[in-house]
């Protein structure tokens, strides 16, 4: 495909509104607290809204309609029952804590808790994630661009991820979040007409499901919960148990809660309410992202007149899972809307990443430089240090983009990092948050434990097939399966070791342990407001909506 005019018109005018912005906002972003930190000025509707956007980039856009293509609409478990009650847990239970130690990040929180080496610990390992989260956005862009224009990946590559550079650099997590902002409803006006599309040309949903089973015989990808009671019943070989205990309590939990990406916007929040919030306002947007993401990979299943393979099976002249929303936007865009439609991609894309390497930068400055390398330094010194790692991290992520390539689909390789690196500090961020017992030797052994157990049996099944069955419970399980349960037991053996290491060894006096452990700590008033105001309200709301969610889909 080629683009026309109006189509270049529309990505040019895009390129210069990010920049645009970035360097506006350049001036707002003088000290550590500005640059890393967006001044903790941000409304909840703005936190929330970066808050769900810095987690629908191009890697979600592509990632999760590959998914779905591979698995069927059992994909949208990772944005309902595996997002929401975690975003509501950490609106509710976890921001009081988060925001009242003015923590920068989770490692930030870790060093209060339990001391540097726990902290340290967390900070290198949430460092290498975020690279390589980076990395497979650039490839996730690339790919749009060779399926829908024929550019050369290596120009779509350098040309985006510069652009990402300049602004994030300039602006730091302001730049970052208002970017984020306008990226949210280029996404949404780019990305909902394919499914609106793709269900006028089937005759809706029954139509839809009536092509699936014609094209796939005896697989059924159309329902939520109904086949997960056997292994051998869904297409990702999953039981319920790795749903509900693999995805919702660890890997959902972990991620909404201690992903520094996301917890980063929404501590720059303007006060204790505005933080409490964010995450429950952003659970309504977030239940709405399977209609623009989950759709149209299912729609792929009944539209498309070739079967998609995985990336590593895939020969000349075929397509891979993770070229389904391309080929769905070719098949349906014309001039443009194409141009809409790749301009959303890029805005996924530049989410993402300036969300990666934003993150990278805090963590890198704050949790690693700053308390190991270099502990006094003028603030001028740390924001130079903040803006060269994020050109550093740019240029690595360009590098670890080609691993993505060595799996089935961009969500297999996701959820592999998130089973390794996500997992196992949530169990240790939770039980110092709750267990005045912990100790600092605890957490950093829980933390160890955790992390090279997740590892360890991820190679385990990669140099000894027959081992997945021991991990996953079953030989029919997928790769997702895998993660949910390698995620599961990761989580179990951190919080088993936090607890026999800090039995074992003296804990920090109840004193010095308030602000940070639930029972110590004095909660902050949210003010005077009315119940209609109130993150309670509204996080039971959210409740409601997605169980009458789970019951339609079932």
């Amino acid at each position: 495909m080629s683009l026309s005019a109006v189509d270049l018109v529309i990505i040019a005018a895009y390129f210069i509104a990010v920049l645009a912005i970035g360097f506006y906002l350049k001036r707002f972003a003088k000290s550590g607290e500005d640059f890393f930190m967006a001044g903790r000025e941000m409304t909840a509707w703005v936190a929330g809204l970066s808050f769900v956007s810095a987690n629908l980039g191009s890697l979600e856009l592509l990632g999760w309609a590959g998914s779905s293509y591979q698995y069927g609409i059992m994909a949208a478990h990772w944005y309902w029952i595996g997002a929401i009650p975690a975003m509501l847990f950490l609106g509710i239970v976890m921001m009081p804590f988060y925001y009242i130690s003015k923590t920068h990040s989770v490692p930030g929180y870790l060093q209060l808790r339990y001391g540097p080496a726990a902290s340290g610990l967390s900070a290198i390992s949430f460092a290498a994630m975020t690279i390589l989260m980076s990395g497979v956005n650039v490839y996730a862009m690339a790919v749009v661009m060779k399926v829908m224009l024929g550019w050369n990946i290596h120009f779509s590559i350098w040309v985006s991820s510069l652009t990402v550079g300049i602004y994030v650099t300039a602006g730091g997590l302001y730049s970052a979040i208002f970017n984020e902002v306008l990226q949210f409803f280029l996404i949404w006006f780019g990305a909902l007409l394919v499914p609106v599309f793709g269900l006028i040309e089937t005759g809706g949903w029954s139509g839809m499901v009536a092509r699936i089973q014609h094209n796939f015989p005896g697989q059924d990808f159309t329902h939520l919960w109904s086949t997960l009671g056997r292994y051998e019943d869904n297409p990702m070989g999953m039981h319920w148990t790795g749903i509900v205990f693999g995805l919702t309590a660890v890997l959902s939990m972990g991620y909404w809660t201690t992903d520094f990406l996301v917890v980063q916007r929404v501590l720059a929040a303007k006060d204790i309410r505005s933080a409490k919030l964010a995450p429950v306002l952003g659970s309504f947007f977030k239940m709405a992202v399977p209609f623009i993401v989950i759709l149209p990979g299912v729609l792929g299943l009944a539209v498309l007149p070739e079967k998609l393979v995985p990336e590593t099976m895939m020969q000349a002249g075929q397509h891979s899972y993770n070229e389904v929303l391309p080929l769905m936007l070719a098949r349906y865009f014309g001039p443009g809307l194409l141009g809409l439609g790749v301009t959303a991609l890029v805005a996924g894309f530049m989410a993402g990443m300036a969300g990666n390497v934003s993150a990278f930068a805090t963590v890198w400055t704050y949790d690693i430089y700053r308390p190991f390398l270099r502990k006094s330094a003028p603030d001028a010194h740390y924001v130079s240090m903040g803006r060269w790692c994020t050109i550093i991290g740019l240029f690595i992520s360009i590098g670890t983009a080609y691993l993505a390539m060595g799996f089935a689909s961009i969500m297999d390789y996701v959820q592999a990092l998130f089973s390794f690196f996500i997992a196992p500090l949530f169990g240790t961020v939770l039980i110092g948050m709750l267990w005045t017992r912990t100790t600092a030797a605890g957490g950093f052994w829980g933390l160890f434990a955790g992390t090279g157990s997740s590892i360890a049996m991820f190679i385990m099944v990669k140099l000894n097939p027959s081992t997945l069955a021991l991990i996953a419970l079953s030989s029919k399980a997928q790769a997702l399966a895998e993660d949910m349960y390698r995620a599961l037991w990761s989580c179990l053996i951190g919080v088993i070791v936090t607890v026999v290491v800090s039995l074992a060894t003296k804990p920090k006096p109840a004193s010095e342990l308030v602000g940070l452990v639930y029972g110590v700590t004095p909660i902050p008033d949210e003010g005077d407001v009315p119940l209609i105001q109130r993150p309670i309200f509204w996080a039971g709301v959210s409740l409601v909506i997605l169980g009458i969610l789970q019951w339609i889909f079932w």
